[in-house]
């Protein structure tokens, strides 16, 4: 019996928090100290916005000074969250029909961490073979010809076995292989 996996097994606990009073430079800064993308704007414990890297650009084109800026000049003020239960599915689906490349994950209105669309690709399994099982497929598959069924999937698994998110530039590719202990693009490989 396979269970879905929830939002709660995924989420990034640990999220910088910023007020909307608080400078922007120094929010920058934490973020970069942190490797963060994202910081939960917060007023008390309720999220009321996010800052990404987007923002900060946004504002640097647009204006005010970021010297001066705070972090409420930048932020984007809707935030979609996502309670903690909600299967992996549903929040991909939410990401999407949001245009949202981050939910954050709340319960009671009070905010626990962030789910972005990497973690959900890094979490998905590849088995386009289980899903999109041919007419003919079904028929070997019910006992036809067990070893064509064997042959089929086994070439259907290698299809997808070497596909994924590299651990050094994050790029989805469908050629990574193991190097110092690392899955690598041929970029990457190459460096």
């Amino acid at each position: 019996m396979k269970t879905e996996v929830s939002v709660r097994e995924v989420m990034d606990r640990e999220y910088v928090g910023a007020t909307e009073s608080d400078s922007l430079v120094e929010t920058v800064e934490l973020l970069l100290r942190e490797e963060a993308e994202t910081a939960v704007v917060l007023r008390g414990s309720e999220p009321v916005g996010v800052l990404t890297e987007r923002d900060v650009l946004a504002l640097v084109v647009e204006g005010p000074d970021p010297e001066t800026a705070t972090v409420g000049d930048a932020m984007t003020e809707s935030v979609p969250t996502v309670e903690p239960e909600t299967s992996l599915d549903a929040a991909a689906d939410q990401m999407s029909a949001q245009s949202a490349r981050r939910l954050v994950v709340t319960n009671g209105g009070e905010p626990l961490g962030l789910i972005t669309e990497h973690d959900l690709l890094t979490t998905r399994t590849h088995s386009p073979a289980a899903e999109r099982e041919q007419p003919e497929t079904a028929a070997i598959n019910a006992g036809a010809g067990t070893a064509l069924a064997a042959e089929a999937e086994t070439e259907a698994e290698d299809a997808f076995d070497d596909q994924g998110i590299c651990e050094v530039c994050g790029t989805f590719t469908r050629n990574l292989a193991t190097f110092n202990g690392q899955l690598l693009c041929d970029d990457c490989r190459d460096m």
